[in-house]
């Protein structure tokens, strides 16, 4: 076995572009990024076992590893396959809740349960990812179903750019929704990782 070494972070691939610019603007080195599929999120129930592939694929070459996830819809489980090998993740439900921080995320539900939430991901892929996977291109009868329990569209922009402020208002419309736009910046995204590369937790064995 080879000596361990660095950071590697196994991260949702919808954050891939985020991480990135994260690691730019605070300079932080020794730190590698794997990305799984942003599409696992439709089949979270996958999440748990392609996460423990990636740790086990890659602990004995890095000394840390942390899993850019939060819950991500898989239940607990997640949590429960994370816990016994000492791995930490990104602290709360959904990226809607750490970019927007936990608190500021509730009094938003509280406010409005009847919330679409986009982020900068989501409104470059808008099409692929929400025309497409649901149907509504073809079938926009469908849209009334999935969306009839929906009163606003919620953009919570990471990069504030006027192009995908104008695409999310445009979103909103061909969903029939009221459109808000807040500014999040990169939330619990930044500091959940800082804490990583800061502290560096050791990674149990995971043989």
């Amino acid at each position: 076995m080879g000596q361990q070494s660095g950071k590697l972070i196994i991260a949702c691939g919808a954050l891939a572009r985020e991480i990135q610019q994260l690691i730019e603007i605070n300079c932080w080195t020794g730190v590698d990024v794997q990305c799984l599929p942003a599409d696992l999120h439709n089949r979270p129930d996958q999440i748990p076992h392609r996460v423990l592939d990636k740790i086990q694929s890659n602990h004995d070459r890095y000394a840390h590893i942390f899993v850019a996830y939060a819950d991500c819809g898989t239940g607990g489980l997640l949590d429960s396959m994370l816990e016994p090998l000492g791995v930490e993740r990104l602290r709360g439900a959904h990226c809607y809740q750490f970019y927007a921080g936990s608190d500021v995320f509730e009094q938003l539900h509280d406010a409005e349960p009847g919330t679409f939430y986009l982020t900068d991901f989501l409104v470059r892929h808008f099409d692929r990812l929400i025309m497409d996977e649901l149907g509504l291109d073809r079938h926009p009868e469908l849209k009334d179903t999935y969306f009839r329990n929906y009163t606003r569209l919620l953009y919570l922009s990471q990069m504030e750019t006027p192009e995908l402020v104008t695409k999310a208002r445009c979103a909103a419309d061909r969903l029939g929704l009221d459109f808000e736009h807040r500014s999040t910046g990169f939330g619990e995204l930044e500091t959940g990782l800082d804490r990583f590369m800061v502290s560096a937790p050791m990674v149990a064995g995971t043989s």
